[in-house]
C-alpha cells in the first residue's frame, strides 16, 4: 500500500512542476509593458479635461505628465537590480501592484495634488514593473531565434501601447471621462496580477550579494535631477537656472555613482557592463532613436489637431496606419536578422524610418492626410520597428544571467530618457521657428506652427542618419553569447 501511494504521488508531482507554457509568460510580460507605456501617452489627450475638473494651472498640467516620467526614469535601474537581487517575478508583482493602485487613486482624485501623487506613484511602480519584464521574457526563451521573435513582440507591444495612446485616451475621454485613462488600468493589472501570480516561475541572480545602497542613491538621484531638468526646459527655457542646475547636477550625480561604482565590491551597474560593445553601443543607439521617435507622436498629433483641425478622437484614429506599422517593423525583424544580421536590421531600419521623417519635413498648413500623415507615418514607425528588436537583443546578449534584470532596466532607461531629452529639445526647435514664421506677438498662424514642426522631423532625420553611421561602425555584427559561453566575433 505504501508503494502504491508513493507512486501515485510521483506520477502527480509532473503535472503540478510543470512550467507553463512560453507563450503564456511571454503574454503576460508584454501585457505589463503595455500598461506602462501606454501610461505615458494616454493621459496626454485627457488634459484639458483635467484642467477644468480639477483646476489645474498650466504648471499643475505639466506635473500630471512629468511626475510620472522623472519618477520612471529615476528610479529604473534600482528597478531592474532589485529584480535580479531579490526575484523578477516578485518585482513584476509589486511593480504591478503598486502601479495599479496608484492608477486607482489617480482615477479618483479629487484635488490636483492627489492627482499629481498618483502619478509619481505610477512612475515609481513602472520603473518596478518594467525591467522585470524584459528580464522574465529572456530568462523563459533561450538565445536564438525563438529569443528574437519574443523580443520582437515584446518590443511590438510595447511601441504599440505609446501608439495607442492617443486613440485610447480620445475614445475614453470622449465616451466616459478622463478619470477612466487611469481607472482603466485596474481591471487591466488585476487580471494581469492574477494571472503572474499563478502561471509566472520565480527567477533572481542567486549570489548573496546586497543592493549597494549608495549606487542605488547616486543613480536615482543622479537620473531623476537629469529628468527633472529636462522637463524644465520646457516651461522655462535651457537659460533658466531652474533647468540649468538640475541639468549640471544630474550628470555630476551619475558620474559620483560611476566613480563609486568602479571601487564597490557588488556594484549596482558592474562597470565591466559598460564595456561589454554589445551592451554599450545598443543602449546608444536605443537612446539617439528613442530621441526622435518618442516626440514624433506628440508633434504628429500637434500638427492634427492645431494645424489641420482634427478632434483628439481623429487625431488618434489617424494614427492607427502607424501603430500598425510599428507592430509590423518589429515582427518582421527577427527573420530579417537570420539573413541580415542584427547590425544590418538597425541600420535598414534608421535609414527606413529617416525616409519618413524626411518625408514628413515637407507638411503644410494644408497638407492631405494621404501625404501629410499616413505614408511618412508608415514609413518611421515601420523602421522604428525594424530597429527596435535587434537593439533590444544586442543589448541584453552578452551580459550574465545575473545582470539581465540590470541591463533590461538600462535599456528601458536609455529609451526613456532619449525620449525625454528628445522631447524638450525638439519642443525647443519648432518654437525658433514658429516664433520666426509668425507675424507680430499674437498667436501662431497655421503655417507658422507648420514650419516649426517641419523643422522637428527634418532635424529627427538628421539625427537618425548620424545615427546610423554611428551604428554601423560601432555595433557588432551577431549577437553576443552571454558572459561564461563562446563569444561570436564582433
Amino acid at each position: 500500500m505504501t508503494r502504491m501511494l508513493r507512486a501515485a504521488a510521483e506520477t502527480r508531482t509532473p503535472s503540478r512542476i510543470m512550467p507553463p507554457p512560453t507563450w503564456l509568460l511571454v503574454a503576460l510580460a508584454c501585457s505589463g509593458q503595455f500598461l506602462v507605456v501606454l501610461d505615458v501617452s494616454v493621459v496626454n489627450v485627457a488634459l484639458p479635461s483635467m484642467r477644468t475638473d480639477l483646476g489645474l494651472g498650466d504648471t499643475g498640467l505639466q506635473w500630471v505628465v512629468n511626475a510620472y516620467t522623472i519618477a520612471f526614469a529615476g528610479f529604473m535601474l534600482l528597478g531592474g537590480r532589485a529584480g535580479d537581487l531579490y526575484g523578477r517575478k516578485r518585482m513584476f508583482l509589486v511593480g504591478l501592484a503598486v502601479f495599479t493602485l496608484a492608477s486607482l487613486g489617480g482615477g479618483l482624485a479629487q484635488d490636483g495634488w492627489q492627482l499629481l501623487a498618483a502619478r509619481a506613484a505610477q512612475g515609481l511602480g513602472a520603473a518596478v514593473l518594467a525591467p522585470a519584464t524584459l528580464t522574465i521574457l529572456t530568462a523563459a526563451v533561450p538565445e536564438g531565434p525563438a529569443r528574437a521573435r519574443a523580443i520582437a513582440t515584446w518590443m511590438a507591444v510595447g511601441a504599440g501601447g505609446g501608439a495607442a495612446g492617443g486613440l485610447v485616451g480620445g475614445v475614453l475621454v470622449d465616451f466616459l471621462s478622463w478619470r477612466w485613462v487611469l481607472l482603466i488600468n485596474v481591471p487591466v493589472g488585476a487580471v494581469v496580477l492574477a494571472g503572474s501570480l499563478r502561471w509566472l516561475v520565480e527567477s533572481r541572480a542567486g549570489d548573496g550579494r546586497r543592493l549597494d545602497l549608495p549606487g542605488a542613491v547616486l543613480v536615482t538621484a543622479g537620473l531623476a535631477t537629469l529628468a527633472y531638468g529636462i522637463v524644465q526646459t520646457e516651461a522655462e527655457g535651457w537659460a533658466a537656472a531652474s533647468a540649468l542646475v538640475p541639468l549640471l547636477a544630474g550628470p555630476a550625480l551619475i558620474g559620483a555613482f560611476l566613480a563609486v561604482e568602479a571601487r564597490t565590491a557588488a556594484p549596482l551597474m558592474p562597470p565591466k557592463l559598460l564595456r561589454l560593445r554589445s551592451v554599450a553601443s545598443a543602449n546608444a543607439a536605443m537612446f539617439l532613436s528613442g530621441s526622435v521617435t518618442f516626440c514624433m507622436w506628440y508633434f504628429i498629433t500637434l500638427y492634427a489637431q492645431n494645424v489641420l483641425g482634427y478632434t483628439p478622437l481623429e487625431a488618434g484614429l489617424a494614427s492607427m496606419p502607424s501603430s500598425l506599422a510599428v507592430v509590423l517593423g518589429a515582427k518582421t525583424a527577427p527573420r530579417l536578422m537570420r539573413t541580415l544580421g542584427a547590425r544590418h536590421v538597425v541600420v535598414l531600419g534608421m535609414l527606413v524610418s529617416a525616409a519618413g521623417f524626411g518625408w514628413q519635413s515637407t507638411m503644410t498648413a494644408d497638407g492631405a492626410y494621404l501625404t501629410a500623415i499616413m505614408i511618412p507615418g508608415v514609413l518611421m514607425m515601420t523602421g522604428a520597428g525594424l530597429a527596435s528588436t535587434p537593439l533590444a537583443a544586442l543589448a541584453t546578449s552578452g551580459a550574465a544571467p545575473g545582470d539581465a534584470g540590470l541591463v533590461s532596466g538600462l535599456v528601458n532607461t536609455s529609451r526613456t530618457m532619449g525620449g525625454s531629452l528628445g522631447l524638450a529639445v525638439m519642443s525647443t526647435v519648432a518654437a525658433s521657428r514658429t516664433g520666426t514664421a509668425s507675424a507680430g506677438g499674437g498667436p501662431a498662424s497655421a503655417e507658422a506652427l507648420a514650419a516649426g514642426y517641419a523643422l522637428v522631423f527634418r532635424t529627427g532625420g538628421t539625427v537618425l542618419l548620424a545615427a546610423t553611421l554611428l551604428m554601423l561602425a560601432w555595433l557588432p555584427r551577431q549577437l553576443r553569447q552571454p558572459q561564461g559561453r563562446p563569444q561570436s566575433q564582433p
